[in-house]
């Protein structure tokens, strides 16, 4: 399924029915007074989070909603039937703007919250109500309210508690599928994951916690490269980064460089992401010669721990487990 993490749509409530100018005709009744109804209340438009819903793909291909109008009065006082609402599912993480002024109007977070975007309009009052000592005879009555039209930005930022970012090429998706039942597609050349993916992480240390699968971040990111700000959105909810390094490629000559490279990316966006706890992890440490790049990367670093590991075949996966679970704790605090 093609993941769709952003879409613009416009939803409409529906009108209100009009009141019924109406007359009493009845048998030995000369003079009926009026009886018309009141048109119904029209449909609200309401959007709903569901766990059911894990990307805005709907929106692909339908971008207008409109929710039904109320039926319009009758005589015998008979009130139109309210519009039926219209539901808009949504997946939990859904933050929901004014396309035209770019305000925010609410981030729906968790599975259930519920939402009235658009109200229906009122249905008008029917020629009934207007009876007074004076006019008893009212030959007019209300129109319904017309329903509420607004143009809405549906952004996606998936909730994780582990971001997994690194280069291209990084093993990201090889990770991913080492630690969850997650299956991202797996390749050799740069970006062959197109979008993210989650996977939860089972451990005997605590409560399970979901991990995502960024894709690859390059140079320029913050500025869309590579549709770097695509990807960088969903690394805003999660609570702390495993930064994942391609041991293979570590240049001697300058060991930091793809790192750094990462993190003033990151800063570049958000500040916010920069300031989030951060593992950094050597990646496959199985293949030949890398335990010298490996030291070279942890002189550079002066001092910060760094893990090694092989998610190919699952060397020190378990201790990279345990770290996070511990830091995910201290994060609590």
């Amino acid at each position: 399924m093609k993941f769709i993490d952003e879409a613009i749509i416009t939803v409409q409530s529906g009108d209100g029915g009009r009141g019924c100018v109406s007359f009493r005709r009845e048998k030995f009744i000369p003079r009926g007074g009026p009886d018309g109804g009141d048109g119904g209340k029209g449909g609200d438009v309401v959007f709903v989070t569901t766990s059911r819903k894990r990307t805005l793909y709907q929106f692909r291909f339908q971008k207008h909603f409109k929710a039904k109008n109320g039926a319009h009065g009758r005589g015998k006082q008979k009130t139109g039937k309210n519009g039926q609402d219209l539901v808009i599912e949504l997946p939990p993480g859904t933050l929901v703007t004014d396309a035209g002024t770019g305000q925010n109007i609410i981030d729906l977070i968790k599975p259930g919250e519920r939402l009235v975007l658009s109200k229906g309009g009122r249905g008008g009052q029917g020629n009934t109500r207007f009876k007074t000592s004076k006019n008893r005879s009212p030959r007019f009555a209300q129109p319904g309210e017309p329903g509420e039209t607004k143009t809405i930005k549906l952004e996606l930022k998936l909730l994780a508690d582990v971001g997994i970012i690194g280069l291209p090429n990084a093993g990201k998706s090889t990770l991913i599928t080492t630690v969850s039942s997650a299956r991202p597609k797996i390749g050799s050349y740069p970006f062959t994951t197109l979008f993210p993916s989650l996977g939860v992480v089972e451990t005997d240390l605590g409560e399970p916690f979901v991990v995502a699968d960024i894709p690859g971040l390059i140079k320029g990111a913050h500025k869309g490269t590579g549709l770097g700000t695509r990807f960088l959105r969903h690394i805003e909810r999660t609570r702390i980064l495993v930064h994942l390094i391609d041991v293979s490629a570590i240049d001697s000559d300058d060991p930091l460089h793809g790192y750094n490279t990462i993190n003033k990316e990151l800063a570049l966006y958000n500040q916010k992401l920069a300031e989030k706890p951060q593992i950094a992890v050597l990646n496959k440490i199985d293949l030949p010669d890398t335990r010298e790049a490996a030291k070279t990367f942890q002189s550079a670093a002066k001092g910060k721990k760094v893990t090694l590991i092989s998610a190919l075949t699952g060397k020190g996966v378990d201790d990279l487990k345990l770290q996070i679970v511990q830091l995910l704790d201290r994060s609590h605090e």
